[in-house]
Parts: C-alpha cells; sequence; structure tokens
C-alpha cells in the first residue's frame, strides 16, 4: 500500500454544514441572524461616524469606544456573511488558506475585543479614582500605544495557529460542522497528534482572557472601593453610572464566551452540537449588536449628539460632564 504524504492529505477545502442537525430550518435560523448583524453594522459605523464627527466626543473613553466598535464590526463581518451565504444559497464551500484566513480574523479580533474592554476597565478606573490626573494619564500618545500593543498582543498570539493547523493532515474528510472556521474545529477533523493545539489554545485563551478578566476585576475592585468611601449619595450613584454601560458590555461579552468556552471542554457528550454552534455565533454576534445600544441608551452624551444631528441643530458645543 502506498502511504500517502501530508500534502495529499491537506484539502483544497473545507465544507461548512452550518448547523448541524437543523438544516432543514437554516432560512429561520438565518432571519435573526440577518437582523442582527445590519444592527450591529449600523450601530458601529453609526458610533464611529459619530465620535469622529463630534469635537465634544474627543475623549479617552469614547476613543477606547471607537475602537470597541471597530473590532466588532470586523468580528462579527469576518463569519456572519459567509454563514448567511451557507443560509440562503447553501455555498457551503470554502478554501483551506480562505479558512485559516477566516480562524486568523476571528480569533484576533475576539482578543483583541477583549482587551478593548480590559483597556476600557482601566480607562474607568483612572477617571473614578484619579479624576484630577485623568487627562494627563491617558493621552493620545498613550491611548495610541496601548490600543496598537492590544492589536499586537492578539496578532502575535493568534498567528501560530495557523501554522499549528498547516501541519496536520487531515484524513478525517473536509465537513466542518460550523459555519465558520475555528481552530480547534479544523484540528479535531485531522488523524494526527493535536495534543499541541490543544494545549497552545487553553494557553492563548489564558494569556488573553485570564490576564483581562483579572485587570477588569482588579479595576472594578478599586472603583467599588473609592466609590463606596465618597461621602455624597449623588457622587456615588454619578460614578456608578459612568460604568453602567461597560459592565453591560463586559456582560454581552464575556457571557457566551464563558458558555462556549466550559461548554467545548466539559459538555461535548451532554449538549447537542447545534447548542454548541449557535451559541459560538451569538459569541460573535450579541456583543457587536448591543453594545451600540447600550452605549447609545446610557451615555447621555452620545444620546444628546444624537438628539442634536437628528434635530438638525448646529451646535456641536456639547459639554460632558
Amino acid at each position: 500500500m502506498l502511504i500517502q504524504n501530508k500534502t495529499d492529505l491537506t484539502p483544497a477545502s473545507f465544507i461548512l454544514n452550518g448547523v448541524p442537525g437543523l438544516e432543514d430550518i437554516h432560512i429561520w435560523i438565518s432571519f435573526p441572524f440577518c437582523s442582527m448583524y445590519v444592527v450591529a453594522m449600523v450601530g458601529n459605523f453609526g458610533l464611529l461616524y459619530l465620535i469622529h464627527y463630534e469635537d465634544s466626543l474627543h475623549r479617552p473613553m469614547y476613543y477606547f469606544l471607537a475602537m470597541l466598535s471597530f473590532t466588532d464590526l470586523v468580528m462579527c463581518s469576518s463569519t456572519i456573511p459567509k454563514a448567511l451565504c451557507i443560509f440562503w444559497f447553501h455555498l457551503k464551500e470554502i478554501g483551506f488558506d480562505e479558512c485559516l484566513a477566516q480562524m486568523f480574523f476571528i480569533h484576533t479580533f475576539t482578543g483583541m475585543d477583549s482587551g478593548v474592554l480590559m483597556l476600557m476597565a482601566l480607562d474607568r478606573y483612572v477617571a473614578i479614582c484619579y479624576p484630577l490626573r485623568y487627562s494627563t494619564i491617558l493621552t493620545n500618545p498613550v491611548i495610541v500605544k496601548v490600543g496598537l500593543a492590544t492589536f499586537l498582543r492578539g496578532v502575535l498570539l493568534v498567528f501560530p495557529f495557523t501554522f499549528l493547523i498547516k501541519r496536520l493532515p487531515y484524513c478525517r474528510g473536509n465537513i466542518l460542522p460550523h459555519t465558520y472556521c475555528d481552530h480547534m474545529s479544523l484540528a479535531k477533523l485531522s488523524c494526527g497528534n493535536i495534543k499541541v493545539n490543544a494545549i497552545y489554545g487553553l494557553m492563548v485563551a489564558l494569556l488573553i482572557g485570564g490576564f483581562d478578566i483579572l485587570c477588569i476585576t482588579v479595576s472594578y475592585t478599586m472603583i467599588l472601593r473609592t466609590v463606596i468611601s465618597l461621602s455624597s449619595a449623588d457622587a456615588r450613584q454619578k460614578a456608578f453610572n459612568t460604568c453602567t454601560a461597560h459592565i453591560c458590555a463586559i456582560f454581552f461579552s464575556y457571557s457566551p464566551a464563558f458558555f462556549s468556552f466550559f461548554s467545548h471542554r466539559f459538555g461535548e457528550h451532554t449538549i447537542p452540537l447545534s447548542c454548541h454552534i449557535i451559541i459560538a455565533n451569538i459569541y460573535l454576534l450579541l456583543p457587536p449588536t448591543m453594545n451600540p445600544i447600550v452605549y447609545g441608551v446610557k451615555t447621555k452624551q452620545i444620546r444628546d449628539c444624537v438628539i442634536r444631528i437628528f434635530s438638525g441643530s448646529k451646535d456641536n458645543k456639547s459639554h460632558i460632564i
């Protein structure tokens, strides 16, 4: 018998199967996905335009919000258009290199999304705990540097995924039970040793998610201590209100992420595969959809700017309290 080399066992393309077991209702699943994607695109592009257009929003908090909006746009645009093509037109094939590119963008920008949420927590910490030094600590060069560092962290940690996937032989077919190319979903199609993939994937999750959650927890612990020590009830309420939108963003980002992470490792045989796939898509789609809504509703400065633009007012001198 001839022994095939690794190149012979590398497929030219993969077949994305959508949501396994729910193929008959793919068209119905597509409606909420499409609606949320439209809201995400309109909302995040609207926030980016507003932050650029309004001089009153040229502050560190809103620069970080602009980073979050950009990250959310890339994150959901890397997956949802292809998912809708699967649901609507049965265009399930994706090239091997295209699949690797999609995997790279998804993991890089989910890592960046987590990093930006961490930076926003640090922003709130400085604003509440060191209000008099806020503008001198978070200068524009500092914001650019920490934003670039967050992006480079994601790129450098995720880039090895492409080599770890490329080195594997694929002798279990090329049908991927998913709507997008995920690192471990691809690795499980291989008949080779994927222990390195599993260990490195867990390490990246801890280095990015674990570190960011630790920083967010420490920041809000210090914020809570400072707020409790305030003598005025109005001051305490005002300080809490400045954090409400960010806490909601953390909830929408990390809740589906935790469910997806732990269910893949501890509920693989008890939770239906279709549930895994839907939650994985919600993890990438819910934060981009909800973040613009939450910040639009909870942030008075953004709400006032929107009202002024739609009312046709020429006054651009809104004041941030």
